[in-house]
């Protein structure tokens, strides 16, 4: 991201590559930035966000789902919920928008290195933890065991089967998926993510852990880790809130002393454990 404020709010242009649907009111748009000069000063870590500016519409923060090392293409998963995501459902290849980021902190891939994975995500907003799992699928030997544990509410709400598949045919990796409610054909687990910890395969002092999801689930799934024995410093969690200008100025996503923006939307869960049991915060 340029710091110079001058430009921070400026987006570049990008053009829409691919379109994918990946479910109801659930799609994938394939970015490229336009210009060659931006494509090369272009970087980011798994879980950091763009701001996606449609012209005439506003713009709307959304992780970055892809692997950094993916130069060209900028993958965002996005969910039509307002006016600027029903905007941007609208767009198709060779269309083009606005892109201010990279922003905010990501997951610390490198810390986890040498280490076991615990990926938790619950519902359809899982984008956060896909980047994880492809960082970790194009370099795999540098982890230990991998867990993905994926919840939603019902079962018809999954997504992504066959890539929960692909994900489970990794080396060392186990994916665990579960729905609060289930229909008569549904496979796997009926229950809250935390039913299915007994059967996850890790080392407690050899761990790190990174949640997506709703705070509820986080915190219900962040107090069962702890009593796993499971570091508060190894255990880390993305926050959503109503992010605007993505630079800690409009104030809409604070949170308690801290911005979602740029503060996180990742954060060390022993940092925000007071403010996550605050109502309102």
């Amino acid at each position: 991201m340029n710091k110079d404020l001058n430009h921070a709010f400026m987006p570049v242009p990008a053009t829409v590559v691919e379109r994918v649907e990946e479910g109801p009111d659930l799609f994938t748009l394939r970015l490229e930035l336009a210009a060659a000069e931006a494509r090369r000063a272009y970087h980011f870590e798994p879980g950091q966000f763009n701001m996606l500016y449609l012209h005439g519409v506003g713009e709307v923060p959304i992780s970055i789902a892809s692997d950094p090392q993916d130069k060209h293409l900028l993958d965002h998963t996005i969910r039509t919920v307002g006016r600027v995501t029903r905007g941007l459902a609208r767009l198709r290849s060779g269309d083009q928008i606005g892109i201010r980021g990279p922003y905010g902190h990501g997951w610390p891939m490198r810390e986890a290195e040498g280490r076991d994975l615990l990926i938790i995500t619950g519902g359809l907003g899982c984008a956060p933890a896909v980047s994880v799992i492809r960082y970790v699928q194009r370099r795999r030997k540098r982890f230990g065991h991998l867990n993905i544990v994926q919840g939603v509410k019902h079962s018809a709400d999954l997504i992504w089967k066959e890539r929960w598949q692909q994900w489970s045919a990794m080396p060392d990796t186990r994916v665990l998926l579960t729905a609060d409610k289930g229909d008569p054909l549904w496979p796997w687990h009926i229950g809250p993510v935390t039913g299915l910890f007994g059967h996850l395969q890790f080392h407690t002092d050899n761990v790190t852990a990174m949640m997506c999801g709703p705070e509820g689930m986080m915190k219900a799934a962040a107090r069962q880790m702890l009593d796993l024995g499971i570091k508060r410093s190894r255990i880390w969690l993305s926050m959503e809130r109503n992010m605007q200008c993505a630079l800690g100025k409009c104030g809409h996503c604070q949170f308690g002393p801290t911005f979602i923006c740029k503060d996180g939307p990742v954060f060390r869960y022993d940092r925000v454990e007071s403010l996550l049991q605050v109502k309102g915060v």
